[in-house]
């Protein structure tokens, strides 16, 4: 079976450098004969990816690397929380993609890990081969930004990891049809604790700064996409609000022409659990 290891780096902001913590996961007894970066959402961590990460390991033979975007989980916070946005976090995962030492990756990316991949993918000299997008595109509606302000930067306070299990479960439900041992997994690495022993969810309410001080509006990035090359499965939610039918259909006819794998019980965005969900992600990466 595969096995998992924790590790840091240093990334650098205009303010100076913080700590990027990422885990590592290799089949049993050998290196991994490929590498593939796993990079979460908004406001989740790289233990989201635990699941996929072994399966890809055992079954690819693949080296999996899973990073904690700064600001969350493991990783450091920036002392100026302006500085959260996506020229920092590119150039975080380019320090990492260093760090791993190979030419090329394969990348796999829910949401905002997912723009992450696609505008890393965009780059000239590009070291991404193969991208997954789980229920993101190149187009984002205002509606679906307003929903993740209402909740993203509210620092809830919990006095029990099954508080947090609990609001997690109720929070992202579009998650999909996760089991109880799921939910447990989420939350049992989805806290931080407090210097008063209280429990805050696992990142830096700085990262809301951008849905705060700037008007919502819709983000085009379809001129992004029209510059990937490699070849992309986007992963769609079949009830999600931020990656409608009509983008992720358009992403199957304009620039790399995705391939499209629906999940018919989630929204945004699918946990990448279920053994389907895992044989999608695995079978386009083999």
């Amino acid at each position: 079976m595969a096995t998992m290891t924790e590790h840091t780096l240093r990334g650098l902001s205009a303010l100076g450098f913080h700590r990027l913590a990422y885990t590592q996961w290799l089949p049993a007894g050998r290196g991994g004969t490929r590498t593939i970066v796993c990079c979460h959402g908004l406001t989740r961590n790289g233990r989201d990816f635990d699941v996929l990460a072994a399966d890809l390991a055992d079954s690819l033979g693949a080296r999996v690397v899973c990073p904690d975007v700064v600001g969350r989980g493991r990783s450091g916070t920036l002392a100026n929380p302006d500085l959260y946005g996506y020229p920092q976090y590119l150039a975080d995962m380019a320090a990492l993609i260093a760090r791993l030492d190979v030419e090329t990756v394969q990348w796999v990316g829910t949401s905002m890990g997912g723009l992450i991949g696609m505008m890393l993918a965009a780059q000239a000299d590009t070291p991404i081969t193969r991208l997954v997008v789980n229920d993101v595109g190149p187009f984002v509606p205002k509606a679906a930004l307003d929903r993740i302000g209402t909740y993203v930067g509210t620092n809830p306070v919990f006095h029990s990891v099954g508080e947090v299990k609990r609001y997690l479960s109720a929070l992202y439900a579009p998650f999909g049809d996760l089991t109880d041992g799921q939910w447990q997994h989420l939350a049992d690495h989805g806290y931080w604790t407090r210097p008063d022993g209280t429990l805050g969810l696992a990142y830096d309410t700085g990262i809301a700064r951008a849905f705060q001080t700037n008007p919502i509006t819709d983000v085009d990035l379809w001129p992004v996409w029209s510059m990937i090359r490699c070849p992309v499965l986007a992963i769609r939610g079949l009830q999600s609000d931020l990656l409608t039918a009509e983008i992720a259909q358009a992403m199957t006819e304009r620039g790399p022409k995705a391939t499209l794998f629906g999940v018919a019980d989630a929204g945004h965005a699918p946990a990448l659990m279920d053994p389907a969900q895992l044989a999608a992600v695995r079978d386009f990466l083999r």
